[in-house]
């Protein structure tokens, strides 16, 4: 039995997941076809903690898929739609899957992906809603399974996610699979995690990001506990808010470029969707700049809440709009375990309250990089405590507050430079969109502060504005922290979920200096 399972039984018409731009599934189809999915992936000869690989756009199918490795003991591999070939080789290959599903909208990466593995990886390849030369037909497979048949008692099925990549090869992050015999347990950073989500079976929630993100855990907290999960096919700010609307939403899950484009609709758009039955907004994943922070909070109201975290679970901290007021740009204080900060040179030697150091926390979830054991060390210092890689300090109420990633950390002349700082001052111009905030090589200082903006419509680019803009800077910031040059172009290079890929920028300028 599982949680599933047990819903399926008691409200079997109820909508489980919807697509909001049509098809859905109730309870009973989402649990017979995780059913089917668990029998099939066994008729393959998958043994317990085995892989399977998905390559999926944001698809229906995709859910039957999660439910069906769980029951069946083994994992699932979700891959990000935007990586290249040999990128998607590379995760299938680590990951051990045998198994790789994938769409006919995905044919061209996927076929481009064989190409990539070596013969004899990947052994078994489906493919749904369409033909693929060297797939077999997804539906068929599963439709030949039994939706009823009795499962083997095997441990209980997981995700198993890989890191972004965004300051390097991504990274498995793979957890032990959980006992048949304890398949009902919550570990107490997942009850945390629903308490504070508000989450119940009268839940409506909208899942904006890809499926394929680490985000698409609350989609399967909010089937456990009984609501319903609307999926949109990709973001798109108005299609969200018509969403919302029509189907009631009283949750959702948001990065702060979400609220960036959903901000800068039309006034007459915004003020005519009707959002009265929102009661949670989460938002995570990214820094988000006070002033859009604020700007959502006076829109949607007090329910603009955040946490900080990741995808290892070292450690999460969460934050209420109604405390966020108080603590402008905090991220909270930690739902389980401490937060510590320590000094950047030595990482036991912890630093008082106000000055910035790396955050580490104490009492968060045990992981693993997969075949890495340097990068899982490196991810702890002495003491056990786990660590993002990110710079920031407490205040004295507790409260943690993110300077940036250490990576991205600017040394200009032998001092620090948190690039958050002039990013956020700069996204409060009129005329800027987007902006990165970057160190390039400087031959006396060792790095220059360099801003690349990318610029709202109506706003031309021109020296005249370059000197604007560092001008608006240093009207609010130190001189040290502020550009010393200006770049302008069409588009910053984020991920699809929003965050900032400065490894890019920064690999660019190396080339160019």
């Amino acid at each position: 039995m599982t949680r599933l399972h047990e819903w399926a039984a008691t409200q079997p018409g109820k909508t489980a997941i919807r697509m909001a731009d049509g098809p859905s599934l109730t309870y009973r189809e989402l649990d017979e076809r995780a059913n089917r999915v668990a029998h099939w992936l066994l008729s393959l000869g998958l043994p317990e903690g085995g892989a399977v690989a998905l390559l999926l756009e944001n698809h229906l199918n995709t859910f039957e898929l999660w439910w069906g490795a769980r029951r069946a003991g083994v994992y699932y591999v979700p891959i990000s739609t935007h990586l290249t070939p040999a990128e998607v080789a590379y995760l299938v290959r680590d990951s051990g899957a045998s198994v790789l599903v994938t769409s006919a909208a995905m044919g061209d990466l996927a076929m481009a992906t064989m190409r990539a593995l070596a013969p004899g990886e990947a052994p078994h390849r489906f493919v749904m809603d369409g033909e693929l030369a060297g797939f077999a037909p997804y539906e068929s497979a599963i439709d030949a399974a039994s939706p009823a048949a009795d499962l083997p008692q095997r441990s209980v099925g997981r995700e198993f996610m890989y890191s972004s990549g965004t300051t390097g090869f991504p990274k498995g992050i793979k957890r032990a699979l959980t006992p048949y015999a304890r398949r009902h347990d919550l570990p107490e950073l997942e009850k945390q995690l629903r308490s504070m989500f508000q989450l119940d079976a009268d839940t409506v929630y909208i899942a904006p990001s890809p499926l394929y993100h680490a985000t698409g855990r609350f989609v399967i907290r909010v089937i456990e506990t009984g609501g319903t999960a609307v999926i949109l096919p990709r973001f798109d700010a108005q299609e969200a808010l018509a969403a919302m609307q029509r189907y009631r939403v009283t949750h959702g899950h948001w990065v702060p470029t979400m609220f960036i484009r959903m901000l800068a609709l039309d006034a007459g758009i915004r003020a005519g969707c009707d959002l009265s039955s929102l009661r949670v907004a989460l938002h995570a994943a990214a820094p988000c700049p006070p002033h859009v922070k604020q700007a959502m909070i006076e829109w949607w109201g007090p329910i603009i809440n955040e946490y900080y975290g990741g995808s290892e679970n070292v450690g999460v901290t969460y934050i209420a709009a109604p405390d966020w007021l108080q603590h402008r740009g905090s991220v909270g204080r930690p739902i389980t375990g401490e937060v510590h900060i320590t000094a950047e040179e030595d990482h036991e030697r912890e630093l008082p309250p106000g000055e910035t150091g790396m955050i580490y926390f104490s009492g968060g979830v045990g992981f693993e990089y997969h075949k890495d054991s340097g990068k899982t060390r490196a991810a702890f210092n002495g003491k056990g405590w786990g660590s993002y890689g990110d710079l920031g300090h407490v205040d004295a109420d507790g409260f943690l507050y993110i300077s940036d990633r250490r990576t991205d950390l600017i040394i200009s002349g032998g001092v620090n430079i948190y690039p958050q700082e002039s990013e956020n001052v700069l996204l409060e111009h009129e005329a800027v969109a987007d902006v990165a905030v970057i160190g390039v090589p400087n031959a006396d200082f060792g790095q220059e502060v360099k801003a690349v903006v990318q610029l709202k419509p109506g706003f031309q680019s021109s020296p005249q504005l370059s000197s604007a803009l560092v001008e608006w800077c240093r009207a609010r910031l130190s001189r040290i922290k502020c550009p010393r040059s200006v770049d302008f172009v069409a588009d910053l290079p984020r991920n699809e979920n929003g965050k900032l890929l400065k490894r890019v920028l920064r690999d660019r300028y190396s080339k160019l200096m």
